[in-house]
């Protein structure tokens, strides 16, 4: 602070000098974080989709098998703690009848089932032989189990028109699929099919598509005991003839021709047992 003196003036001028910071002020480093976690994540990103276009159909095949398991849920009330299953209150019907509760062998069974499906997949797409038939496997989850099909085509069918014996590398594939099927302790139902396309002389009634299609489910049969599947495996052998369609609007498609394989869920055998 100085004092001057105003002339004669007896009041004196008073100067206040203040210092002042004009040093930079630091904002805050909150938006380094958000950044890292932003280049983070893109990282992550690019580096799940590279080892995605680095997988063939078979690991992609496999990797969506795993995730369609069944959730561990049971729509039943109570608490639910540690390893047990999550426990819903649901407002629907129940899911079966005993209360509406997924009972746990149940779902084991179908754990099973995708886990079989999965391995066949794996089986079959893993071997190079087999790179002409792989794309005539055809695999779901149906009421009835695991439905398995070989399906035909014109280039290349299973059987030559109106036989049973079957093309060689059929057996291969059914060799893969029988080894497998030793695995589940289900049983099995075989299945012909064919087109709607009839034979030469419709009048001769003791070789018709139902005969056929009978034959060419028993020569599947066969082949998978020669494939070293358990001859007690086998609980049904039946044929169709064109009356369960693959393409239902063209009758005549070569993929009508086929062989089922139904890996049979528990209570779809002992009703079978049971009707019999």
């Amino acid at each position: 602070m100085e004092t001057f003196m105003a002339g004669n003036n007896d009041k004196k001028i008073v100067i206040i000098k203040r210092k002042t910071n004009d040093r930079h002020v630091h904002h805050g480093g909150s938006w380094k974080i958000a950044y890292a976690d932003f280049v983070t994540a893109m990282m992550a990103f690019f580096l799940l989709m590279w080892l995605v276009a680095s997988l063939n159909k078979a690991q992609k095949d496999g990797i969506s098998e795993y995730f369609k398991q069944p959730l561990r849920i049971a729509f039943i009330g109570g608490d639910s703690t540690g390893s047990r299953a999550e426990t819903i209150n649901g407002g629907g019907d129940n899911l079966d009848k005993h209360d509406g509760q997924v009972s746990t062998a149940s779902q084991n069974e179908m754990k099973q089932l995708q886990q079989l499906k999965t391995n066949i997949l794996l089986s079959v797409h893993n071997d190079p032989s087999l790179v002409d038939l792989k794309d005539r496997l055809l695999m779901d989850i149906v009421s009835e189990g695991l439905r398995i099909q070989l399906i035909d085509n014109k280039n290349k069918p299973m059987f030559p028109l109106g036989s049973d014996q079957m093309d060689p590398n059929v057996q291969q594939i059914l060799d893969k699929i029988a080894k497998l099927l030793n695995n589940v302790p289900n049983k099995i139902s075989i299945q012909g099919h064919t087109d709607a396309n009839p034979y030469d002389n419709p009048e001769d009634l003791t070789q018709t598509n139902w005969e056929l299609s009978t034959q060419r489910a028993n020569a599947a049969r066969r082949a998978l005991l020669k494939g070293g599947l358990q001859e007690n495996k086998v609980m049904e052998v039946t044929g169709f003839a064109s009356t369960v369609l693959l393409d239902k609007k063209n009758p005549l498609n070569p993929n009508n021709r086929r062989i089922s394989i139904i890996v049979m869920k528990k209570e779809v055998e002992e009703k079978l047992i049971k009707n019999k």
